[in-house]
């Protein structure tokens, strides 16, 4: 009996204890199962209590530094342009003397539509209230506002512009001013990440991320002509740029200015992927000239050049495709005299490669008229060097300075300069604006004050002290002035006697 009883106790013992361990081990299950789900979906709760995340950046991928440096020193530009702009542009020809007698100052010009505006961003790069942006955000622009980070808004007058590459300088009477510092676009390398800053869709002080994609990018946006100097050799990013992105910065990870922002690759007009920016080798360059002369400084190589693909290398039985071809040389021209010519294979500019001409206009355009730069060239397959001075569009190494032209008084007509301002918005180089025809022999012409004289018969007129140069000699005859008047209507009017 106490057998059976030991046998029972011993299995009832064995039973009780696999129930135990069962039911401990679903348990243990299910609190695993709790501690992962709450590791993968962890309870959010919207207290002050929230700690910030344990989460470490890897070194040198965080934009916080750039951001902070960067964004103070990047303003909102507004323009205004007025009603008669496009009108003026479109209804551009010369309007005969004649009719305008006839039908009064407004024959041909149609109902103003007011006052149109348009917006994009700048670069303070001076403390004292220098601001880069692009050409095509200011040009032809009646008015220009900037709106300081701080939220002030200021008048800005134009200093200068390059179209040919599309960067412009503007200033605002201000002091103290945050900047952003020139870094060196050279030093970028493919898959960098970059910040690019400015204000997209009236959207102020933005800030987009991504990675350099590409170098020395010609997408021919600038070019209008087959003899334009342009020159377009951009940073490729795959940082969001939109419009109002345009003129803006675009910065590494210390917060340096590379680039400003200029274009984007799109169908729709609005960012597809990749967008494009001048490099700041380029924009410090011409920032250096507007200050220093007031007009940028071109230097020429004064070669005609071409890209080099599998077909024209086997065409010419080139052995490499890395360099840029010559077709020919300007006669007195720099490249000439140093004894370059056709046939040549360019492949570097003071040791720097240049596999494509965007990539060899872009050195040539860090220098001025007179400067010497050692050229690198392939010749029948054999590398040679050559030391070319740089000469200008005249194929002189003269730099050229800003007229100081000043207001004069001839024949009873008050003449005055013609604001960087005016030029860039009527297209034109120079001119002398009348500031007053009073009882002058203009006036019986029918010109009116703000009248622009641009030409007088054959000659160019830059300045107001050309008006007097071309007519204080003139006795017989008739002569034709040409002109242009601040609505962009283009005039010209017979002076003299017949």
């Amino acid at each position: 009996m106490k057998t059976k009883q030991f046998i029972l106790g011993v299995a009832l013992s064995a039973v009780m204890g696999g129930g135990v361990a069962v039911g401990s081990y679903k348990l243990l299950e299910d609190e695993n199962i709790v501690s992962s789900e709450q590791q993968q979906y962890p309870n959010v709760r919207y207290t002050s209590d929230m700690r910030s995340s344990n989460t470490i950046v890897p070194e040198g991928l965080n934009f916080v530094k750039a951001a902070q440096v960067s964004t103070p020193a990047v303003v909102h530009v507004m323009t205004e342009y007025s009603g008669n702009s496009s009108t003026a542009e479109r209804n551009s020809g010369p309007m005969d003397p004649f009719l305008r007698e006839f039908f009064g100052d407004g024959f041909g010009e149609r109902v103003p539509r007011g006052p149109q505006q348009a917006s994009g961003s700048g670069v303070i790069i001076a403390s004292n209230g220098y601001i880069v942006t692009n050409n095509h955000v200011i040009d032809k622009a009646d008015k220009i506002e900037v709106v300081l980070d701080d939220k002030r808004k200021l008048s800005a007058t134009l200093v200068g512009t390059d179209p040919t590459t599309d960067i412009a300088l503007i200033k605002v009477d201000a002091d103290k001013l945050p900047t952003i510092r020139y870094g060196n676009s050279d030093d970028l390398q493919i898959g960098e990440w970059v910040l690019a800053v400015g204000n997209p869709m009236n959207l102020t002080s933005t800030v987009t991320a991504g990675i350099v994609s590409a170098k020395g990018r010609n997408i021919n946006i600038l070019r209008t002509s087959a003899n334009d100097m342009s020159i377009e050799s951009f940073i490729q990013t795959d940082a969001a740029v939109n419009p109002g992105n345009s003129g803006g910065a675009l910065v590494n990870l210390n917060g340096d200015l590379v680039g400003i922002n200029t274009a984007i690759a799109s169908q729709t007009g609005s960012f597809s992927g990749y967008s494009f920016a001048v490099p700041s080798s380029i924009v410090s360059k011409v920032v250096d000239d507007l200050l220093k002369y007031g007009e940028v400084q071109r230097a020429l190589l004064g070669a005609s050049i071409r890209e080099i693909d599998a077909t024209f290398a086997e065409e010419q039985n080139l052995k490499t495709m890395n360099g840029v071809y010559i077709n020919d040389v300007t006669e007195s021209s720099g490249a000439k005299e140093a004894g370059l010519k056709g046939g040549d294979v360019i492949t570097a500019v003071n040791g720097v490669g240049v596999a494509k001409s965007s990539q060899l206009l872009e050195q040539i355009a860090r220098y001025r008229p007179g400067d010497k730069v050692k050229v690198t060239y392939l010749r029948d397959g054999k590398e040679k060097t050559a030391n070319v001075t740089l000469k200008n569009l005249n194929n002189s190494t003269e730099l050229v300075k800003r007229s100081n032209a000043k207001s004069i008084t001839f024949d009873g007509a008050t003449f005055e300069p013609v604001s960087r301002q005016e030029m860039s918005k009527l297209s034109i180089s120079g001119g002398a604006k009348i500031a007053s025809v009073r009882n002058s022999k203009f006036r019986e012409t029918g010109m009116k004050d703000g009248f622009i004289i641009t030409k007088i018969d054959k000659y160019p007129v830059n300045e107001p002290g050309d008006v007097e140069k071309y007519l204080k000699n003139f006795d017989n005859g008739v002569v034709y002035i040409e002109g242009i008047y601040p609505d962009g209507l283009k005039a010209y009017y017979p002076i003299g006697k017949e």
